[in-house]
């Protein structure tokens, strides 16, 4: 199956949801036709512990923490993944930051 776009979902704190969704519109992603800086962004809570030898942005070793962030969403085409990668992995503040690529079908059948 072939396909030229993607979906990233990226989970991260909210005060670096301007910087990436500009970065990455730089880029060639966050566009659906004539628009650019398209971005959707939900609130959502999550658990993460981390281990012996990390450097949590936010929390403690050893301790499983709760807290708050949001997951940020993104198109991309395929050719620009890996700039999009590199983009997020230069701002985002998680030493293991959560990236989702997820394969769009939408141009199968031409909905776009």
């Amino acid at each position: 199956m072939d396909f030229s776009k993607v979906k990233i979902e990226i989970y991260v704190p909210q005060e670096y949801i301007e910087s990436l969704r500009d970065e990455l519109t730089k880029i060639g992603a966050c566009q659906i036709g004539k628009y650019d800086h398209v971005i959707s962004f939900s609130n959502v809570q999550g658990y993460w512990h981390p281990l012996l030898g990390s450097s949590p942005f936010n929390g403690e070793v050893g301790t499983i923490n709760f807290g708050s962030e949001c997951k940020l969403e993104v198109r991309c085409p395929i050719t620009k993944v890996k700039d999009a990668v590199a983009t997020i992995k230069k701002i985002h503040p998680y030493e293991e930051p959560v990236i989702n690529i997820i394969p769009l079908i939408n141009d199968m059948f031409e909905i776009e």
